[in-house]
C-alpha cells in the first residue's frame, strides 16, 4: 500500500538519563515486555485514493467507505479510538493492516476515518491512540497476552541508566510518551550520528513524559552545528541549556 504521501507499506539504547531512580524498578518491568500500551500518540496519514479495493495485510480489501486503519504491531480486528489532538474529533476504527513505515507516523486511516476526524486537506495530523478491544488477534501469526494487552512483537534492548546532572548544551529530538517509541528512535539515532543521548523526564498532570536529547555538547557552537545536521529531518527539533533545564 502507499499512504497519501507516497510511502510505501503492505506488507541501545545505552545512555538513559533519568532525573530520579525510584521509577527504575517499573521501567525495567516495562521494558521486559515492551508490549504496546494502551495509549500512543503520533502522527496520523490516510490511505490514497488508487488503494480502493485492493488487498490489506489481513487479506481484507481496502474500502474507502469503512473505518479501518493499518498498525505497525496491533493484531487485526483490535478497534482502535482515533483522536484528533487538533480539533479532539474521535473516531473508532478497526486494524486490518500492517504500517505505515515512516518515521513518527504511528497509524494510516482509511479516508473515511480521516474525513471524520478533519485532517483531509492537511494530509497527516497528531493523533492519539486508545485501545478499545484488543480483538480476535486472527493473523498468520497469532499474538502473545502480556499483561491483558494483546502484542505480535518482541523486542530486546541492551542499556545502561545512570542518573546525572549534565552540563553544556544539547538538541532536542522530541518528546515521548511512549518507551517503546523512544528506544527505537534512540537506537537508530546512535546508530546514525554516534553521539550519546540523554532523556530527560518530565511529569506534566500527572503523565510522565520523555524528552529525548543528544548530548550533551560542551558549547552551544557544536549544539548549533549538530542541530543544523538534523533540522531538516527532525523539523521540530531545538537546542537546550542544560543549565536552565
Amino acid at each position: 500500500m502507499i499512504n497519501q504521501c507516497g510511502n510505501s507499506y503492505l506488507g541501545k539504547a545505552s545512555y538513559l538519563c533519568f532525573m530520579k531512580k525510584t521509577g527504575l524498578l517499573a521501567l525495567f518491568l516495562c521494558l521486559c515486555g515492551l508490549a504496546f500500551a494502551q495509549t500512543q500518540t503520533g502522527k496520523a496519514s490516510f490511505y490514497a485514493d488508487k488503494f480502493e479495493g485492493q488487498p490489506t495485510a489481513s487479506g481484507e480489501k481496502y474500502r474507502h467507505s469503512k473505518l479501518t486503519a493499518a498498525h505497525k504491531s496491533l493484531p487485526f480486528g483490535t478497534k482502535v479510538r482515533v483522536t484528533n489532538l487538533a480539533n479532539n474529533e474521535s473516531v473508532e476504527v478497526v486494524i486490518n493492516d500492517r504500517g505505515p513505515y515512516v518515521d513518527g507516523r504511528i497509524i494510516d486511516l482509511s479516508r473515511s476515518a480521516a474525513e471524520k476526524l478533519g485532517f483531509i486537506n492537511l494530509g497527516i495530523a497528531d493523533v492519539k491512540l486508545d485501545v478499545v478491544d484488543a480483538g480476535d488477534g486472527k493473523s498468520k501469526s497469532q499474538p502473545v497476552a502480556i499483561d491483558n494487552v494483546a502484542v505480535d512483537e518482541n523486542e530486546y534492548y541492551d542499556f545502561e541508566i545512570s542518573s546525572i546532572k549534565p552540563k553544556g548544551f544539547g538538541v532536542q529530538i522530541g518528546t515521548y510518551q511512549e518507551l517503546v517509541n523512544l528506544l527505537r528512535l534512540t537506537e537508530n539515532l546512535k546508530g546514525s550520528y554516534k553521539k550519546k543521548v540523554t532523556v530527560q523526564v518530565k511529569i506534566l498532570n500527572g503523565v510522565k513524559f520523555y524528552s529525548l536529547i543528544i548530548g550533551p555538547f560542551p558549547n552551544r557552537e557544536k549544539a548549533e552545528s549538530f542541530h543544523n545536521e538534523v533540522k531538516k529531518k527532525y523539523s521540530g527539533s531545538f537546542i537546550v541549556d542544560f543549565g536552565k533545564l
